[in-house]
């Protein structure tokens, strides 16, 4: 029965998960922490080497090797997938290799060190009497760091527009920092008493109070990037595309939706999300009357035109929160109109699998971001 249950949570980095919390949960934990994970059928497999006999044996042994195949499936195909990244990022941004690998097995066991950045967090804007913070990272004293001023790169937190908070994955901003960028983790009003536009009104008025503030800051109010995960993606690429501003250097969505007509017509009442619920509280109800303009301001598939900031994608295919589709129809958008950008499409990935700063879908992303972010914010 042990290796019944295990060979089922692997194989959670092969189908999708079912539309239930806790296998969503299983799914990042298959997929980014598989090559740990393996350990279990191994041992299993050499208990019952040991123990059994007959067809229990046999069975057990089996079940443990499907096991085991499909906990390493991840890291393997990273490994595989990792030597695509450089040429294909080239060929989209030109220029701008890490000194970093694009991959290493030894840092899906001891991890990789992160400086820690200051932060400091302030009051950006006061709507309706609420108040909207930036945690801002920048980099502790200390040699080996270009000077300020620094491009910034805007976070925009997920969470299904009506949860989330900018502390979300805080490794990614120290991260971030110690490769010469500075961080705004911004706030911004969530649904349902606030709808669409108010959370894009909220990011572009963080940016307005970022470029005020560049000086005590350290950044360079001309050079940002747009960085969003799930409903923050969607929030990033609607502002980056929306705004037309020349100081929006590149958008970075990862496992986000860009179509919003597109979102409420796959969206169901009994997914794991209750999607068409979560739509219905963000932008009112279905795309028809007055709600059409609010659908096509919050749409990057709509808003894409010649001059939109290059983008980079990252999308895993057996998403459960988020259809991949998602990803592959604003890719299929962005190479019609010839706007600079890379899908990395990840085939063992779930939503979320960035949790993991280590894991296999992270030190890819972690290499296409660092890549696409000394590209697209290098001075002119």
């Amino acid at each position: 029965m042990l290796a019944v249950a295990v060979a089922a949570v692997s194989l959670l980095t092969v189908v999708r998960a079912p539309s239930w919390v806790l296998a969503w949960k299983l799914a990042i934990l298959a997929g980014e922490y598989g090559h740990w994970l393996v350990l279990v059928p191994l041992g299993l497999a050499a208990a019952a080497g040991g123990g059994t006999t007959g067809a229990w044996r046999g069975a057990t042994v089996g079940l443990c090797a499907v096991a085991a195949a499909c906990l390493l499936r991840p890291a393997v195909s990273a490994e595989r997938l990792a030597a695509t990244l450089p040429p294909g990022l080239d060929a989209a941004f030109g220029p701008g290799r890490p000194a970093a690998p694009v991959w290493a097995w030894s840092r899906l066991y001891g991890g990789s060190a992160r400086p820690a950045a200051e932060r400091v967090t302030e009051v950006f804007a006061r709507p309706d009497g609420q108040e909207l913070l930036v945690d801002f990272y920048r980099p502790a004293a200390g040699p080996g760091l270009p000077p300020p001023p620094r491009p910034c790169v805007v976070v925009i937190h997920g969470g299904g527009w009506d949860g989330g908070d900018r502390g979300q994955l805080p490794e990614w901003n120290h991260w971030l920092v110690a490769r010469g960028y500075q961080v705004a983790a911004i706030s911004y009003r969530l649904a349902p008493r606030w709808r669409w536009p108010h959370q894009g009104d909220d990011v572009r008025t963080a940016l307005a109070w970022l470029k005020t503030h560049a000086g005590p800051l350290g950044l360079d109010p001309t050079r940002f990037v747009l960085l969003g995960r799930s409903a923050g993606g969607q929030i990033a690429s609607a502002v980056g595309y929306g705004a037309q501003d020349p100081a929006i250097r590149g958008v970075i969505a990862l496992y986000a939706p860009f179509d919003m007509p597109f979102v409420w017509s796959v969206s169901r009442g009994d997914d794991v999300l209750n999607s068409r619920n979560l739509m219905q509280q963000y932008l009112g109800g279905p795309p028809d009357g007055d709600r059409q303009a609010d659908y096509l301001s919050a749409s990057a598939q709509a808003l894409a035109q010649a001059g939109s900031p290059p983008t980079l994608l990252v999308h895993g295919v057996p998403d459960t929160l988020s259809w991949v589709r998602h990803s592959e129809r604003l890719a299929a958008r962005l190479l019609e109109l010839h706007i600079p950008h890379y899908y990395l499409r990840l085939p063992w990935a779930t939503h979320a699998f960035d949790f993991n700063p280590d894991g296999p879908g992270s030190q890819l992303t972690g290499y296409a971001m660092e890549w696409f972010l000394a590209s697209v914010t290098k001075e002119t």
